[in-house]
């Protein structure tokens, strides 16, 4: 297979494998490009949940985005768990430094067992500084609840906290819609010409953990290989639905979705 891009993922690590980096480079390697990493907390968790988290000391992520881009420039960037102010103010730094594009921004807020994985300045810095900087922010309805302030019920409430985030100074939004009770899925897309609504059914399953950072890896995987964003989005929802239908039934909790959903093995390795 020919390495289509090279994606930086800046995240945390997931020691069950569903969620974080470990997700994140098994979307990037089954979409055929190159994954590298920049972890910022390694998390001990399980399906059922997360027992600790280990933030990474700011210097050494810094150190981790510059030292490999320096070396392998990215064609894109996901950035995800990013847990205190010191963080993403290194994190933005070294993006300025690196003059690196087309950033792909998962808030990643609130773990699926309830666990709050960013403190309450951090999510101040992250409305004021780092959503100027990215191409698209991904948030799911209760980071986009957080970020805005507005209790979402409907798709009207979507498009809503979509235009308030835009007006924080987002380029393009996508919020997810996962979690509105309805039997039809819609994910918003917005930006300032044009508003999109993909629309797929809704799969019944307790296993869909770490279909966020599946979602934004994706994404920027496509939009490094030269998508556009809108259609990069639109391959993205797909691929993660193709991994939640086909997903394993693994762990006693929410567990994981099945990222290999896009492989073709060949016939005599099957």
């Amino acid at each position: 297979m020919k390495i289509n891009s090279k994606i930086l993922i800046i995240a945390g690590s997931d020691s069950s494998g569903g969620a974080g980096i470990q997700a994140d480079i098994k979307s990037v390697t089954s979409l055929g490009s190159y994954a590298m990493t920049a972890i910022t907390a390694v998390t001990v968790q399980n399906t059922t949940g997360v027992k600790s988290i280990i933030p990474i000391v700011c210097n050494e992520i810094s150190n981790q985005i510059e030292f490999t881009s320096k070396d392998i420039k990215p064609d894109s960037v996901k950035i995800g768990m990013l847990h205190s102010t010191e963080v993403i103010n290194s994190v933005l730094k070294s993006i300025k430094k690196l003059k690196l594009k087309k950033i792909i921004l998962d808030p990643v807020m609130v773990a699926k067992g309830g666990t709050r994985l960013i403190d309450d300045k951090a999510i101040l810095v992250l409305k004021k500084k780092l959503i100027k900087k990215v191409d698209l922010i991904t948030p799911n309805i209760p980071e986009a609840e957080i970020l805005t302030g507005l209790k979402i019920n409907s798709v009207f409430h979507m498009k809503e906290a979509a235009k308030i985030l835009l007006y924080l100074g987002a380029k393009n939004v996508l919020i997810k819609g996962g979690h509105l009770g309805s039997r039809v899925l819609k994910d918003i897309f917005m930006n300032q010409k044009e508003t999109i609504i993909f629309t797929n059914k809704k799969i019944k399953t307790k296993n869909t953990h770490g279909t966020g950072c599946t979602l934004s890896s994706a994404i920027a995987t496509f939009y490094g290989c030269g998508k556009t964003l809108k259609k990069s989005c639109e391959l993205s929802i797909r691929y993660v639905n193709n991994a939640i239908k086909t997903r394993p039934n693994i762990g006693k909790g929410k567990g994981p979705i099945n990222h290999l959903n896009s492989f073709n093995i060949e016939k005599k390795f099957r």
